[in-house]
């Protein structure tokens, strides 16, 4: 009996397929570490706190008056005021929290304070901007920091609140820190927090990073690029902790004493303000007055407007010609000009008049002259003051008691 249904043949069994190679990834561009900023700029701000998450602790009563200057009790024991302060409730993201709100729309520069500490409830509804200050952005008024806060002539004694519009202030002061390690580990960690809120200075010490530890003292120093990031991470750092349970005292650090860093801050303000000079100057301008410069001086300029530097030759020569020029400007002022036009002959001189009446001698002289002109002129009119009048007698001094003198006797 014959069955029509077929066999079924198996399939053979199928070769292990190799994997593709990975693709080379491409090198990172110049302004891939600029988009990777701007990324968070393409959402909407997250509200970091809903309304009631965070509980308002009053500070502990540690003195018999409040002072709303310091932000502390008073009066009371001289104790440190920071063994009273308590670990903050929030912190700010930036990856996570930073994003569009209405300031990008509005125009407005200035950040949120409570954004920085991490407690904005408002998120895409808030007026401020919620994302790092912009270093190359100037703020409308240079008395206020990049919260809207006016800023003080001085510092406050403890070197904290807002700051002083007097000095840039780059660098902060970090305290109450917990080392667990050499100077090196406690660096370290100490950047790994604070780089988050702006770029750190680089310097010419062993790590690269301007950021100072002073070991066994708890102490550190951080230095920002822009001032902006420092008010920044000021704010966001007060109250926090790094890896440990600490309480980070985070307040503006005095002026180095050293005269080289202030010779290098100095440098620094100066190049900031010549360049904020060019920038805001029109180039056709600056074009314009750098020809007109080379012109009077008598160099050249090559295709970009730079000064052409002469060799050693012709410097050789254009020093030669100009010795030349000195010494035949020299020669010509001490021989006199040549071809000259013959002077009119000079006057006679004359003793000068002596003073007569209220004229003084040097006006009777000027008379003198311009009347001996007008003499020769063929006017004929004789000179008035050829004659002079006599002086008068002078005038007798003194009490003239001897006009009282007889010769009768009483």
């Amino acid at each position: 009996m014959s069955s029509n249904t077929e066999t079924a043949v198996a399939p053979p069994p199928s070769l292990p397929v190799p994997a593709p190679a990975p693709a080379p990834s491409p090198a990172p561009a110049p302004g891939a570490v600029a988009k990777k900023v701007k990324k968070y700029m393409n959402r909407p701000a997250r509200k970091q706190v809903k309304p009631g998450d965070v509980e308002k602790k009053e500070t502990p009563q540690t003195g018999k008056e409040y002072n709303i200057w310091y932000n502390k009790w008073a009066g009371g024991d001289r104790e440190d005021s920071y063994s009273n302060k308590v670990k903050s409730q929030t912190r700010c993201s930036i990856k996570r929290d930073a994003g569009l709100t209405r300031a990008n729309t509005t125009g407005n520069k200035y950040c949120c304070l409570f954004f920085a500490r991490g407690c904005c409830p408002y998120g895409w509804e808030c007026e401020y901007l919620h994302c790092l200050p912009d270093p190359d952005t100037a703020l409308p008024d240079s008395s206020k920091d990049c919260f809207a806060r006016d800023k003080f002539a001085d510092y406050r004694d403890d070197m904290g609140g807002v700051g002083s519009f007097n000095r840039m202030n780059r660098t902060l002061y970090v305290g109450r820190i917990k080392e667990t390690g050499g100077g090196g580990e406690t660096e370290e960690v100490v950047r790994r927090h604070f780089k988050e809120f702006g770029e750190i200075e680089r310097d010419e010490s062993e790590t690269g990073w301007a950021v100072k530890v002073l070991q066994y003292r708890s102490v550190a120093f951080v230095t920002y690029k822009s001032e902006f990031h420092a008010q920044f991470a000021k704010e966001s750092m007060a109250c926090q902790s790094l890896d440990n349970d600490e309480i980070l005292n985070v307040r503006w650090a005095t002026e180095d004493p050293n005269p080289v860093s202030k010779v290098k801050e100095k440098r620094r303000l100066e190049e900031m303000g010549q360049d904020a000079i060019r920038n805001k100057m029109d180039p056709t301008v600056v074009d314009a007055m750098r020809s007109i410069r080379a012109l009077e001086d008598g160099d050249e300029l090559d295709e970009d407007g730079n000064i052409v530097a002469l060799g050693e030759s012709d410097q050789d020569e254009e020093e030669g010609e100009g010795e030349e020029e000195s010494r035949g400007t020299k020669r010509r002022r001490i021989e006199g000009p040549s071809s000259v036009s013959p002077s009119p002959p000079s006057l006679p001189q004359q003793a000068p008049p002596k003073a007569v009446g209220l004229l003084s001698a040097d006006t009777l002289e000027g008379l003198n002259y311009f009347a001996e002109i007008r003499k020769r002129q063929g006017g004929g009119v004789p000179s008035v003051l050829a004659k002079p009048r006599a002086a008068p007698a002078p005038v007798k001094t003194g009490l003239g008691l001897g006009d009282y003198g007889s010769d009768e006797d009483d």
